[in-house]
């Protein structure tokens, strides 16, 4: 699975994670980095929504969002 909307809306979707879910992305980040250890995307937006209730397009947002970071601290 991938990231179906457009960076636009990948946008508007992390500012909103905050108020949508009760928790600042860092702490979301953090939550990935100890969970199961999950390798697919899919697996990892399954897992937030399954684990932690919150809506898909928030998950995936998370995850993508997440998968960013982490690859430009690998290139730094």
């Amino acid at each position: 699975m991938s990231l179906h909307h457009s960076e636009a809306t990948h946008q508007q979707l992390i500012e909103r994670v905050p108020q949508a879910t009760g928790r600042d992305l860092p702490e979301w980040f953090q939550a990935l980095d100890a969970g199961p250890g999950l390798l697919r995307f899919d697996e990892r937006v399954n897992w937030l929504r399954d684990e932690h209730g919150i809506a898909h397009g928030h998950a995936t947002a998370i995850v993508h969002e997440h998968d960013k970071r982490r690859g430009a601290r690998r290139q730094g």
